[in-house]
């Protein structure tokens, strides 16, 4: 039996440095955590180092891990863990879709089912508690029988059909939720069939290598120490959660209680209108969609000095999008339908926010966003009149922009910068227009500018077109031209 055999390779590995012991432990499960790996980063190059670092990991705690362990299951549950650490530390655009790998591996009945849960198979699986997933692990990615997997566990093989039955209704419970409706039976099958890939043939000797090896790449050793971290967090999680049980059945049950409010409300505290750049700083690191909890929804957009962290109370997905992506509301485009729900979200972790919110946003809502040049209905903003009264020498020490009700006013800018524009008049415009302003004037200078309309005209866009001509001398001339556009797609 492998699970036999793997504990007694552990030994030798921990008690007697048995370098074979671990390179037939690595050339044994490596396909197990690569195909993991593989569906969560989706970059073979990727994969190929979260599972170089979870075969380090399993070098360093051999020594430690309880007797009886099933290894497949714990190298599974780390190579989850690792793979996640991987992708919140790593400052890179997965530029391929699931859904295209996966298509490419497709051989047999199961295809179509496959394409449905492989995007959310780790989530779903990850959800499940150690017996359920150690249980799924045995059956389905090492298609184990149930005997082996009732030997695992030290019980019958009707008690472990019960296990895996379980388990198996719980993943199809996960699914339904999120729309993806399949027996068991053939969820069983698209999982057996496609969960384990082949590993490349030289990963198993490098990884043996590189996990007995004194020095390793710095990128790999900090992926190392980031899990080693989660999965000491994950285990005071869970001292924490039994001592909460203990509490609440004592005395002390109310203390307990009160502790988790009040790390639940300081964790929520910048839930509130008015949401400012330093709440934004200040609250506790997190990325969370949240539909909004205020009606009306007051809109509230918040950025750190950096705009490399963002919060907003009540806003729309476009809001969500623009901080996401740094790309203007003005310039994105929903094929399918602008989304018209609103949504309270943080996303200020100490690094790679903006990447973070990108992901939760495929996580959540299901979007991810690509870049195309379209041909649109835009604003050509062109010189009518050179050298208006409006356009005025910047202020020295000036800066900064801002419109106010019938007023726009800045001190120090220029009126465009590079496409799309993040600051600026033709900025101002687009967000007021709805609609790309493209910059043809030839001014590159900086100005100081006051410009101001009638905010109780009928038609304020008109009342601000006749205020830019007037006052600037610069006019706002319809057009299509071709302009790229920040698509957003719904995936599955």
């Amino acid at each position: 039996m492998h699970e036999t055999d793997d504990v007694e390779l552990l030994r030798q590995y921990a008690e007697e440095q048995s370098d074979a012991a671990f390179e037939a432990l690595v050339k044994r499960h490596i396909n197990l955590v690569y195909s993991a790996a593989l569906r969560h980063v989706d970059n073979p190059s990727y994969a190929e180092e979260i599972t170089q670092a979870v075969f380090i990991i399993l070098a360093r705690k051999a020594r430690g891990l309880r007797p009886g362990i099933i290894l497949s299951g714990w190298l599974y549950q780390t190579a989850r863990l690792t793979a996640a650490n991987f992708r919140r530390t790593e400052v890179r655009r997965l530029h391929r879709e699931k859904e295209a790998h996966m298509q490419s591996v497709l051989t047999d009945d199961q295809s179509d089912a496959w394409l449905q849960i492989a995007p959310v198979l780790e989530q779903a699986v990850g959800g499940l508690n150690d017996k359920e997933r150690n249980a799924i692990v045995l059956r389905f990615f090492e298609k184990k029988s149930l005997s082996e997997v009732g030997h695992a566990f030290g019980t019958s093989e009707d008690a472990a059909k019960m296990r895996v039955n379980r388990a198996l209704e719980k993943l199809r419970k996960f699914f339904v939720k999120r729309g993806i409706t399949l027996s068991t039976t053939v969820l069983a099958g698209a999982v057996s069939a496609h969960s384990v890939q082949a590993a490349p043939v030289e990963l198993a000797s490098a990884v043996a290598t590189a996990a007995k090896a004194s020095t390793v790449a710095v990128s790999t050793l900090t992926l190392v120490k980031g899990t080693l971290k989660l999965m000491a967090w994950a285990k005071a999680k869970m001292a924490i959660a039994i001592s909460a049980v203990v509490l609440i059945g004592g005395s002390t049950s109310t203390i307990a209680l009160m502790k988790w409010e009040a790390y639940k409300a300081h964790r929520d505290s910048w839930r509130a209108p008015g949401l400012k750049s330093e709440q934004v700083e200040a609250a506790v690191p997190q990325v969370r969609i949240l539909p909004t909890k205020f009606s009306p929804p007051p809109g509230n957009l918040a950025a750190s000095v950096t705009n490399e962290k963002w919060g907003g109370i009540g806003v729309g997905v476009p809001e969500m999008i623009f901080a996401a992506y740094n790309w203007r509301p003005a310039r994105i485009v929903f094929p399918d339908g602008e989304p018209q729900e609103k949504y309270d979200f943080m996303a200020n972790l100490r690094q790679g926010s903006v990447q973070a919110l990108q992901r939760e946003l495929r996580k959540e809502l299901g979007l991810v966003a690509r870049r195309e040049t379209q041909e649109v209905e835009v604003l050509l903003l062109k010189v009518q009149t050179p050298d208006a009264a409006g356009l005025m020498p910047p202020i020295v020490g000036g800066g900064g922009d801002w419109n106010g009700l019938g007023r726009y006013y800045c001190d120090d800018r220029a009126l465009s910068n590079p496409d799309p524009p993040r600051n600026g008049l033709t900025r101002f415009l687009e967000m007021r227009f709805k609609m790309p302003v493209i910059d043809q004037t030839g001014l590159t200078q900086r100005f100081h500018i006051d410009l101001r309309w009638n905010p109780r005209n009928a038609k304020p866009t008109e009342a601000i077109k006749q205020a830019v001509l007037n006052q600037l001398g610069l006019e706002l001339v319809s057009s299509r031209e071709p302009v790229e556009m920040l698509v957003v797609e719904k995936v599955n």
